[in-house]
């Protein structure tokens, strides 16, 4: 990984209009983003994952906008971009998407093949003949078996996890900067889904694009991940290296949803869950987001909203229990030993 900003967003704020109220979903979300890194943006549904990563590529929906900040990317603000014929020259091109649903993202009446070529022939100004040869040589690359005879087939000829493949072969065929993996492997099974893994990190590095990969699974994470920012009703709340976040996570949040993996669960006895459920952004939140499910919440955490605390030059966490006149306070059950639970997951899931 670099230390070459790709993508440079500052105090970006979302509002979402809905049935005549406004809705905060991004609430002043400041990131840096390096060419090469694949950066994981971790999170309970709901928290803003996907509404951040939309703001890249100019799709939120229609009754969303960027309402402040800015979003610098190759000299241009993308904050600022209006038109849709404007993001046409970022979107697919500079900055592609891989979605959760491959189901969705094909096009059911139409050959797998004629969905890869005509990207590239589009994007790329290639002949129909040039594509096809490099539609082929896409499939190849992602795994698709006796690809030039399948270049004919439907979608619902292959298998999800075939699908899958597909979708990143398209999303590969404009040779993007920025990859956007939208939980990629959610509806496919555990195999299916490290094969998918290890194709995209593979592809990351041979490539040399940046990956953006958007999941509510810590699990997921300690098997791609350079770094981590986790997020929560709308805001970063914690980032750090890969390694930071799983051995030294600072936030009581991140700390429940290491301790929420079943591979960490302990046999007859009950998984932990985190209790009560995120804040409404219908409404202005007042203090930590996060103080009234968090059983180690100071009294300041329900007043004033925390800064963003450094730990190191890589591992930042937005937490009032990081600051010194902070009572020191000892973890929950749940999170004891956890660097040892965690190194054991890792080696698990046979972690690099």
């Amino acid at each position: 990984m670099s230390q070459e900003k790709i993508i440079e967003m500052r105090n970006v704020e979302v509002k979402f209009m809905v049935r005549d109220r406004e809705l905060t979903a991004i609430r002043d979300v400041s990131l840096d983003v390096y060419k090469g890194e694949i950066l994981a943006i971790v999170g309970e549904s709901g928290s803003g994952k996907s509404v951040l990563t939309k703001t890249l590529t100019g799709m939120l929906e229609a009754n969303g906008r960027i309402s402040g900040g800015e979003i610098w990317y190759e000299g241009q603000d993308l904050s600022k971009i209006g038109s849709n014929k404007d993001w046409l020259n970022i979107r697919g091109k500079k900055i592609a998407t891989i979605f959760q649903d491959q189901s969705t993202s094909l096009n059911p009446l139409k050959r797998i093949g004629s969905q890869i070529t005509e990207v590239l022939e589009l994007h790329r100004g290639m002949s129909k003949a040039e594509a096809k040869v490099e539609a082929i040589r896409l499939l190849e690359r992602v795994g698709i078996p006796n690809a030039t005879a399948r270049f004919r087939d439907y979608p619902f000829q292959y298998s999800g996890g075939m699908r899958q493949r597909v979708v990143i072969a398209i999303a590969l065929a404009c040779q993007p900067d920025i990859l956007i993996c939208d939980e990629p492997t959610t509806a496919l099974d555990v195999t299916i889904q490290a094969q998918i893994l290890d194709l995209i990190k593979e592809l990351s590095v041979e490539n040399n694009f940046t990956v953006l990969f958007i999941t509510h699974d810590l699990g997921v994470v300690a098997n791609i991940a350079d770094r981590v920012a986790v997020m929560y009703a709308g805001q970063i709340i914690e980032y750090g290296t890969s390694d930071e976040v799983f051995y030294d996570a600072r936030h009581p949040y991140t700390w429940a949803l290491l301790s929420s993996l079943p591979q960490l669960g302990t046999k007859g006895k009950d998984l932990f869950a985190i209790i009560g459920t995120p804040p409404s952004l219908f409404h202005k939140v007042e203090g930590d987001a996060f103080a009234p499910r968090n059983p180690l919440a100071l009294e300041i955490d329900f007043v004033e909203e925390p800064p963003m605390f450094k730990v190191s030059e890589t591992h930042y966490a937005k937490t009032w229990l990081l600051d010194e006149r902070a009572p020191q306070m000892n973890k929950p059950e749940a999170i004891v030993n956890l660097s040892e639970k965690v190194k054991k997951l890792r080696g698990d899931l046979n972690v690099k």
